[in-house]
């Protein structure tokens, strides 16, 4: 139609349409990719997969440093009680007496290293 002044509206020139046809194929091509990426199911699962990996190796980082921690920190109340009396829930190891509690968490934790190492082979 006219534009405001009544005259006809300018028609663009080819280059302004080829240069403008090469970027809705770059769009279109950046879509497709895209979509593609998103149906590959395959691809995606690995994907989950290598981050689900990621969380249980920071996890159990974590989880092995609670655990020294609380290793130290008995230790240390082992050393100060000195030759206290011993207590039930207490076993005797290598002359010292160990928390039945920490024994436990240790034990749990070379469990958990051994179940995350098997689990990362498969």
């Amino acid at each position: 139609m006219s534009e405001k002044n009544g005259s006809a509206p300018e028609k663009p020139d080819a280059e302004a349409l080829r240069a403008e046809i090469k970027q809705t194929r770059a769009d279109l091509g950046e879509t497709v990719q895209a979509l593609a990426a998103k149906a590959d199911v395959k691809a995606r699962a690995k994907e989950q997969v290598e981050h689900a990996k990621e969380r249980v190796r920071a996890q159990a980082a974590e989880a092995t440093g609670r655990v020294r921690e609380a290793a130290l920190q008995a230790g240390g109340r082992v050393r100060s009680a000195g030759a206290a009396a011993p207590v039930d829930s207490e076993v005797p190891v290598a002359g010292r007496r160990v928390p039945v509690a920490l024994l436990v968490a240790g034990a749990a934790a070379v469990v958990g290293i051994i179940l995350l190492v098997r689990g990362s082979r498969r």
